[in-house]
């Protein structure tokens, strides 16, 4: 009832344990708290919050408009309701060094296991988009010793991204992950690879773990969970996909409402109320509410 019955370090440390043990974990992006609920019911390993699909949420593009205060926000949201550990995506740090170090504490504080931050250029834009601009490997290793100083809990996953791959290639990709690994990163998300043999290749250039990015429409082929696993992948996200699935089936349902003036044709297609009870934990509320308040004025 009501939220997660693990604590934050709990929630690290077992994140960090399965990592460790080389096994492939999977966290599909969660666009609200009770789609995380949804993930995790379905017997996934963890959730992943994706900034696109925050600012979509806010009606925004994703190149960089959302604030610290408004992440922090939504994955505090979304770590309270679900036991599993929480990946988040923090941008560029959202500033300077200085700035990135903050921006850690306080998603430190909101409940995430770890985030990952990025080495493109403000503004920054979807890594999937063409017209990338990448900082220097001195900033991009400023920005990650930052983040790994400012951290207080050490099993805190500090994950570098790197979006070289997408302005000058795979060589300066592998080059580019040596360097954030030089500089603290406890892994690498090379984004926008291209082939199954370019993770590979990342994967034995560097001696932690990698992280693959499954977003529909964009530069990397959809590869199964078996494939990466294979090449050495150990986290795979799927970013925006349960909110493409939610917005496509609304979408669907107004078209619908437009056309037929009800909505019965779409009963099929929607949640029970039954169900949404349930992943709610409504029942558990009612016998919480009957403990409390359990007694009767007699009569006069």
């Amino acid at each position: 009832m009501l939220y997660t019955t693990r604590t934050d370090a709990e929630k690290r440390r077992s994140f960090r344990e399965r990592l460790a043990s080389g096994e492939l974990l999977r966290l599909p992006g969660a666009f609200n708290p009770l789609s995380a609920r949804l993930i995790e019911r379905r017997g996934f390993d963890g959730v992943y919050v994706s900034g696109a699909v925050l600012s979509a949420d806010l009606g925004l593009p994703d190149i960089g408009l959302t604030t610290l205060t408004e992440v922090a926000g939504r994955t505090r949201q979304i770590t309270r309701v679900t036991d599993l550990p929480t990946l988040a995506d923090a941008d560029t740090g959202f500033g300077e060094p200085m700035n990135v170090a903050r921006t850690i504490q306080e998603l430190e504080d909101a409940g995430l296991a770890g985030v990952h931050i990025e080495d493109q250029m403000n503004p920054k834009r979807c890594g999937h988009l063409d017209g990338k601009q990448v900082v220097d490997a001195g900033t991009a290793g400023r920005r990650i010793r930052a983040a790994v100083d400012a951290r207080r809990d050490a099993n805190f996953l500090i994950v570098a991204r790197t979006d070289v791959r997408a302005v000058d290639g795979l060589d300066a990709t592998i080059d580019r992950a040596r360097q954030l690994v030089d500089a603290g990163a406890d892994a690498i998300f090379p984004e926008a690879l291209r082939s199954l043999d370019e993770f590979a290749q990342v994967r034995a250039a560097i001696d932690v773990p990698i992280l693959a990015n499954m977003t529909e429409f964009g530069k990397s082929e959809l590869f199964t969970t078996d494939q990466l696993r294979d090449v050495g992948v150990n986290i795979v996200i799927w970013p925006v996909s349960l909110l493409r699935m939610a917005m496509g089936a609304a979408d669907r349902g107004l078209t619908t409402l437009l056309e037929q003036g009800s909505l019965t044709n779409e009963l099929d297609a929607m949640q029970h109320r039954r169900d949404l009870y349930d992943l709610v934990d409504y029942e558990s509320y009612s016998r919480f509410d009957s403990t409390v308040f359990n007694f009767q004025l007699e009569a006069d």
